[in-house]
This record gives structure tokens, sequence and C-alpha cells, in this order.
């Protein structure tokens, strides 16, 4: 498992107890990048539980506070977006506003990569927003490059890029 990103800080699947706290998490992280309280994606980030049923839900906890979390869609998950059958995919990476720039991005990456290695993946791949430049530059920093064939538009005016990373 991945050093942890500060002091206090762990990364552990998501408990019962966690998933409204994770939810939240998720709302604040991506509330820059919605349309406003109609939009309706909110209701996903807030569906921690859903996440967590459907794929595996990781969070980052410090003193047992949510500050970060991640979906991680194995092979046969509903969230899985461009993954191929021998890449992992992750989703709806997400740090609390007040957690920033402590490292709990870099760590749940980390452990996205981590898990999917131990599963014997080849790659792992994700979408996101253009705009999402401060995730981009997590990504970049732990090996992960443009994969612009794989870029997509789920909806009308939300135009998503792909990274991949080998493992």
């Amino acid at each position: 498992m991945s050093e942890p990103p500060a002091p206090g800080v762990v990364i552990r699947r998501a408990r019962a107890a966690d998933l409204d706290a994770a939810g939240e998490v998720t709302v604040a992280a991506y509330a820059e990048f919605t349309t406003g309280p109609d939009d309706h994606y909110i209701a996903l980030l807030r569906d921690a539980a859903r996440r967590d049923r459907e794929a595996e839900l990781w969070v980052a906890a410090r003193d047992d506070e949510v500050v970060g979390t991640v979906t991680v869609a194995l092979p046969g998950s509903p969230w899985r977006e461009i993954g191929q059958d021998d890449e992992g995919e992750f989703r709806m990476l997400a740090v609390a506003p007040s957690a920033r720039r402590l490292g709990v991005g870099d760590a749940l990456t980390q452990h996205v990569l981590d898990r999917f290695r131990g599963l014997g993946m080849r790659a792992v791949v994700l979408s996101s927003l253009s705009t999402m430049a401060a995730a981009h530059r997590i990504y970049e920093r732990l090996g992960f490059r443009r994969a612009p064939e794989r870029d997509w538009s789920p909806v009308p005016g939300v135009e998503l890029v792909a990274f991949r990373v080998e493992l």
C-alpha cells in the first residue's frame, strides 16, 4: 500500500458510516465543474452508497473524517466507461476543498494503481473534464499520458478527455 499523504491520513475501503460524507466530499470537490444545484450529475456524485454497491468505494480519512474518495470500477462494473478487459478504470476522484494540497489526490490515485497492479491489469484508464487541470497534474505526475483516441462525450456539451498509464 502507498505511503499516507499526510500525517494521520489513511486510505481504506469505505464503511457504511462513511457513505454520506463521501458523497458530500465528492459533491464539494466537483462543485466548480457542475452547472448548479439542478445539475443531474450532482445526484450521481452524492450517491456514494450506489458506487460502493456497484464498484469499490475507497476513502482517504483523517481522524476518521472523510477527506477524499475514489470509485474503483472493476471489470463488469456499470461504472466503467472506457476500460478494456485488461485495464483498470477509476471514476470520481475527489478531495475535500479543506484537504487540497496535502497529497490526498496523489495517495488515492497511487492506491488505485496499486489495486489494479495487484489484480494483474496491464494498464489503468480514466476520463476527465478538460478543465480539471489540478487532477490532470496528479495523473501526469504518476505516469498517466493523454489517450486522445478515447476522448468522448457522454452528453451534449460535456467533453471528456482520456488518460492511460501502463502498469
